[in-house]
C-alpha cells in the first residue's frame, strides 16, 4: 500500500492502517468489534477476521492446555510466547498498510473478505 493509501478513512472516521492495527490490540476482542462496526474497508475487515481467528484460536487452545498437568502448562507458556511475537508483528504490519497474512489463518481471511 503507498502512504496515500494509508491515510485512507474508514466509515469509522480512523485512518485506514491505525484501524487494522487496533482489530489486533486486544486480540479477538478489538477484532470482532472491527469486523462489526467497519462497513466499508476490506482491509480492515480483513486484519479483524485474521485477529479473530489467531487469537480466538489460540486463547481456546491454552485454555484446552491449562488442565492438562505440567506438560500442557509447558506447552502453555510456548503457545503464550508465540501468540506475543504473532500479536506485534501483526500490529506493526498492519499499521504500515501490509496486508500481511498468517499461514492459513490469512488464506481463511482472505478468502472470507475478498470473495
Amino acid at each position: 500500500m503507498s502512504p496515500e493509501e494509508k491515510k485512507t478513512k474508514t466509515s469509522l472516521g480512523l485512518d485506514e492502517n491505525l484501524e487494522a492495527a487496533l482489530s489486533y490490540v486486544l486480540g479477538w476482542i478489538t477484532g470482532l468489534i472491527f469486523f462489526l462496526l467497519e462497513k466499508e474497508s476490506k482491509f480492515v475487515k480483513f486484519h479483524a477476521l485474521q485477529s479473530i481467528i489467531t487469537f480466538l484460536g489460540l486463547h481456546v487452545f491454552t485454555i484446552f492446555l491449562g488442565i492438562i498437568p505440567f506438560i500442557g502448562w509447558a506447552f502453555d507458556s510456548l503457545i503464550g510466547l508465540a501468540g506475543l511475537v504473532i500479536w506485534i508483528i501483526c500490529i506493526i504490519k498492519a499499521y504500515q498498510g501490509e496486508k500481511f497474512k498468517l499461514p492459513i489463518v490469512g488464506d481463511i481471511a482472505e478468502k472470507n473478505v475478498f470473495g
